[in-house]
């Protein structure tokens, strides 16, 4: 079965100079609107995985992801990068997780070093991290469980919040001598993000989530490339204000008795959905067929 030309895609961009910004996504369509507007990356976060299924990541199942990431692989072209938690358990379990992402049409993949099953409290920064050991050896079986060498594999450490800057570094090194592709990384200051990409030896990646309670710092394009980082991933961007929009529709008919939506654009809106699912392909192809 050939691979997903996402794979090749985001190979492609880490071997060349540049900056990739994978938005954080949730479902096929907000991975299809993504790509309209010209998104080189999607990113399937458990943070909007679990909101968008009304509960929360460390309960998601490996099922469950592997579903998703299959629905949003066939709706986009653009490399999918899915965040696996723990990675479903010890280095065996961690191979299983990676043939199935893999053979669900992901580009990539993380896998971090907090316990697994994965606490809910890491929502409020409580974060319980492996052994650097432990971290190594899923990294290794992840990598040799990869059918494809293309396939992205990326370790992220909790490290620099639970244990300091320098353990982050040291535990980031390791997973690239282990054979990652790229590392996910949780500097604290803007001075610690300065300092990162310089004292890891491989591609950086940043959360860049406006909506963080930590304090970590929130950059621009620029900004990540003037520190050199490679690649950011934002959880945020699209599911908060999505769901403040839904919200303000939902409040005017509690309190109006009607949406509050312009007519004559929610015709145009409208067709722009019908658009970007393809609904003109499928009008023609029964027009050719059962619609004659």
């Amino acid at each position: 079965m050939p691979s997903h030309p996402g794979v090749k895609k985001m190979r492609d961009m880490l071997n060349r100079p540049g900056f990739i910004y994978m938005l954080g996504i949730w479902d096929p369509y907000t991975a299809r609107v993504s790509e309209s507007m010209g998104m080189k990356a999607v990113h399937i976060g458990g943070y909007q995985l679990g909101i968008g299924n009304a509960t929360s990541e460390p309960l998601i199942t490996l099922t469950e992801l592997a579903y998703t990431t299959r629905m949003v692989s066939n709706a986009v072209k653009i490399p999918v990068i899915v965040d696996c938690g723990a990675g479903y358990g010890e280095p065996l379990h961690v191979m299983r997780c990676v043939r199935e992402i893999e053979q669900a049409g992901a580009a990539g993949l993380h896998i971090e070093d907090q316990i697994f099953p994965k606490r809910v409290h890491y929502h409020q920064g409580i974060e319980h991290t492996v052994t650097r050991e432990e971290l190594v050896m899923k990294i290794k079986y992840a990598v040799a469980a990869r059918s494809d060498p293309n396939f992205m594999i990326m370790g992220r450490t909790d490290a620099m919040k639970t244990h300091g800057f320098e353990e982050g570094v040291i535990r980031a090194n390791m997973m690239i001598e282990a054979g990652a592709d790229a590392v996910q990384l949780f500097p604290n200051t803007i001075e610690e993000c300065k300092r990162v990409t310089k004292e890891v030896k491989g591609h950086v990646c940043y959360v860049n989530s406006e909506g963080n309670r930590f304090e970590r710092p929130i950059f621009n394009v620029k900004q990540f490339e003037d520190m050199g980082f490679k690649m950011t991933t934002n959880p945020t961007a699209l599911l908060c204000p999505v769901t403040q929009t839904i919200k303000q529709v939902l409040a005017n008919f509690r309190e109006k008795g009607e949406s509050g939506l312009p007519q004559k654009e929610m015709i145009a809106w409208r067709k722009e959905c019908e658009t970007l699912i393809g609904l003109d392909e499928m009008y023609k192809v029964e027009r050719d067929t059962v619609e004659k």
